[in-house]
């Protein structure tokens, strides 16, 4: 095996990844909704949530064991992100500027764009974003 391929590898993407959840179907319909997107049909333990991107959230239950937070970020587009925010306050989750949730009912304006950060129905702390981090 080599090792020795110059990265970034333009051919490798993220697919799916596992959220677990202590009722999958509570956490999926929950995003589903904020993001404005749909539930697809279960998939073996999975209850998959479509992205535009290709990739899925597949949500998994776990209740066995405490759930560890995660960090989980979408960009949105420009004209998507007041209803993403109407949404969050329709149900009466919280919204913050800042991952710390130290900023509560505000929206940060980094790199030119605007982003907000909430919990899940689990306690993943989940941003939504118009423009993506700038890099170095």
């Amino acid at each position: 095996m080599s090792y020795d391929q110059p990265y970034p590898h333009a051919d490798v993407q993220l697919n799916h990844t596992a959220v677990y959840a202590s009722d999958r179907y509570l956490s999926a319909e929950f995003i589903a909704a904020i993001l404005g997107l749909k539930v697809s049909a279960p998939f073996g333990p999975f209850l998959p949530v479509d992205l535009g991107n290709g990739v899925t959230l597949d949500y998994c239950e776990r209740r066995d064991e405490p759930i560890q937070s995660q960090h989980y970020a979408f960009l949105v587009p420009d004209e998507q992100f007041d209803a993403v925010i109407a949404r969050l306050e329709a149900v009466g989750v919280t919204y913050y500027a800042d991952p710390g949730h130290a900023d509560p009912g505000r929206v940060n304006d980094l790199f030119g764009g605007r982003g907000a950060y909430f919990d899940d129905p689990d306690g993943h702390n989940m941003e939504v974003m118009t423009r993506p981090y700038a890099r170095p």
